[in-house]
């Protein structure tokens, strides 16, 4: 499938694809929308010194790269799990900014390293983030009770709603332990009541620039 970078307002790039007409991430900032969603809506939250994500989307590795900044400024260990069932090509990846928009050339090499690193297998990236990457679609994951927090990412609900039914929340609430939370950029009616019938309790919060609302679920 045919893949073009984009520019988003934030001055940060994305991906976006012709044939969906759908892209990585929001076109009012993909680096706004990532912090807004996944580190203040869902991360911050958590205290431990020890976190384990899931994350349902790797693609850019966006997400990945954010959560290792802010790993490093909150002495916390993370152990990343991204799960991506068409892994975004390596010279796609190298036009990506994510880093110097970031600030944070001097970890360069990690952001490399996520993307290098060998698929289905645990890889120390630092002393305190470890990443798997498992090639793997959405509904063909089995986990149990392994993380804290669940990053959803998926495309969205008009290109692919298969993603957001109850029976694919009913794995993310088994793969959560209990209070574990699951955060995504998304909010829809279908998608709160599929939350709900898997068992969360859900919530609406402000969304990411330029999106009302999003979603934030809680493990009963």
């Amino acid at each position: 499938m045919k893949k073009e970078i984009i520019l988003t307002k934030d001055g940060s790039t994305s991906i976006f694809l012709p044939e969906l007409n759908e892209t990585y991430h929001s076109k009012f900032g993909a680096i706004q929308e990532a912090k807004h969603v996944f580190i203040k809506s869902g991360l911050s939250l958590l205290n431990d010194k020890s976190v384990s994500i899931l994350e349902i989307g790797f693609g850019t590795g966006l997400n990945a790269f954010i959560t290792f900044l802010e790993a490093i400024n909150a002495n916390q260990n993370i152990n990343y799990v991204g799960v991506e069932a068409y892994p975004v090509e390596i010279d796609i990846i190298e036009n990506l900014n994510y880093v110097s928009e970031l600030e944070a050339l001097a970890h360069q090499s990690i952001f490399n390293e996520m993307h290098q690193s060998n698929w289905e297998v645990e890889n120390k990236l630092t002393s305190n983030f470890n990443l798997t990457k498992r090639k793997q679609k959405f509904e063909d994951i089995s986990d149990s009770e392994k993380y804290n927090l669940i990053y959803f990412d998926a495309f969205g609900f008009d290109v692919q709603p298969e993603l957001w039914s109850e029976e694919i929340f009913q794995k993310m609430y088994d793969a959560l332990l209990s209070e574990g939370i699951l955060v995504t950029y998304a909010c829809r009616t279908s998608i709160k009541k599929a939350m709900l019938n898997a068992g969360f309790s859900v919530e609406k919060l402000p969304g990411a620039p330029g999106k009302r609302e999003m979603l934030r679920a809680i493990k009963n």
